[in-house]
């Protein structure tokens, strides 16, 4: 019996429909395997993926964190922080990059977590107002709050936000996210890479876009197979929901990456030194721009919240990514 009509625990199953366009777009084992997993792994709080502890399933704890701001009377504070979201602009020199490219820009997204609170949707579109040009869009995960049960709540959400990102968007799958997801926001016009890889080009020139499922808690990344098209010498970009993937993509021959997960820390102490990022991957890897080797890289700290609806020096952002030629 196939897992669509075995995962009933906090999701609801796949409707049929959905299930053979995901087995279309993916493949039978790997979204079998994804559902499988999710059925046996969700809400687990420690073992799994590639960190033991998952703060983001420990329900108890987000209580006493929420209580304990309340005490503190910061809660409010707090909020209002993480709707104050920053435009940040990061410049990636390349210097494989067709001059066609010059100047092309993305606008990146992460970790929107839209269903945390009817007006966390509000806070990203007035932060899109605010954007300027760019060419492309790209999500790198987390649309919704919780990691498991219903998720209609985030794909309504999305739908509010959807009209104001202009121009193509591609995106990929988080750890808060369930593969029962993607038809919804391929209906809205939004192309996942799920271990994939498409072509973008400006006039005669070319460079590759990949994007890998989720390699944080699922462990659904296939880098082998998101690569399979792109050419050894053409210049490519990946998305990847965590950073932890850095030594893959630079090995693999990606020019940049562009990740979310950590969000930052969230709540930092003075300074914007973090509390927890919950990634196994060095510090520097996971908050604003870095490199490792000849891989560039970028790791947002998120246009939302998770755990508790609250920011403490580290603001939430949209970020826009210029390539420039070397």
């Amino acid at each position: 019996m196939s897992v669509y009509k075995l995962a009933k625990l906090r999701c609801p199953p796949v409707e049929v429909g959905d299930y053979h366009w995901l087995e279309q777009r993916v493949g039978r084992c790997h979204l079998e395997q994804r559902l499988g997993i999710e059925h046996d792994y969700e809400a687990r709080i420690f073992g799994q993926g590639r960190t033991i502890f998952h703060i983001e399933n420990w329900t108890s704890l987000h209580a006493l964190i929420r209580f304990t701001l309340r005490l503190a009377m910061l809660e409010r504070r707090g909020r209002d922080n993480a709707r104050a979201l920053k435009v940040r602009h990061n410049e990636l020199i390349i210097e494989r990059l067709p001059r066609e490219f010059d100047g092309f820009t993305l606008l990146h997204l992460s970790d929107m977590h839209l269903d945390m609170a009817p007006d966390s949707p509000d806070a990203v579109i007035r932060a899109l107002r605010e954007v300027g040009d760019y060419d492309i869009c790209v999500l790198t995960g987390d649309y919704r709050v919780k990691t498991y049960g219903p998720y209609q709540a985030a794909l309504d959400a999305m739908q509010r936000v959807r009209p104001h990102l202009r121009g193509p968007v591609y995106a990929v799958l988080g750890n808060h996210d369930t593969i029962r997801m993607a038809p919804g926001l391929a209906a809205m016009d939004i192309r996942l890479l799920l271990n994939e890889s498409v072509r973008i080009s400006r006039q005669s020139a070319t460079i590759h876009l990949a994007g890998i499922d989720d390699p944080h808690y699922y462990r659904a990344d296939n880098i082998e197979k998101a690569t399979d098209h792109i050419p050894r010498d053409a210049v490519s970009i990946l998305l990847s929901h965590s950073p932890e993937m850095y030594r893959h993509a630079a090995y693999a021959g990606f020019d940049v990456m562009l990740s979310g997960h950590t969000h930052g820390g969230q709540i930092c102490l003075p300074g914007g030194i973090p509390l927890m990022l919950n990634a196994n991957a060095p510090r520097k890897i996971c908050v604003g721009a870095w490199r490792y080797n000849g891989l560039q890289g970028y790791t947002s700290t998120g246009s939302g919240v998770s755990v508790a609806d609250v920011r403490f020096n580290c603001p939430p952002e949209v970020t826009l990514h210029r390539l420039r030629a070397a």
